[in-house]
């Protein structure tokens, strides 16, 4: 597939940028604030669950609107960008379940 106006066999840089910074994205994603959740549930995890809701609501608004504009390829933004989302949500909803019942002392003290 090539991006609009580069020519066949000139994407490949682009297609090798956006593969890699995904992979920065989804490791970012999963590392950071998860973890942060779980370790210190009791004091974040309504304010973050709160975030985590309103970053599904941008993510379906980009999703949505690039569907939107590449009608073309609406099918596999909407099937990455959905099943991202449901990925990511369910890694915070079970951080907060395991740092809420976990007896291990927090990494942060108020």
């Amino acid at each position: 597939m090539a991006v609009e106006g580069l020519g066949p066999g000139q994407s490949k840089g682009v297609a090798f940028l956006v593969s890699a910074g995904v992979v920065y994205e989804v490791i970012a994603a999963a590392c950071s604030s998860p973890q942060t959740t779980e370790l210190n549930a009791p004091a974040r995890a309504p304010t973050l669950m709160k975030w985590v809701y309103i970053g599904v609501a941008q993510g379906v608004l980009f999703i949505a609107l690039a569907a939107m504009y590449d009608r073309d390829h609406a099918a596999p933004i909407l099937a990455g960008g959905g099943l991202a989302t449901l990925l990511l949500f369910a890694q915070y909803s079970h951080a907060k379940q395991a740092g809420l019942a976990s007896a291990l002392p927090p990494t942060e003290h108020f």
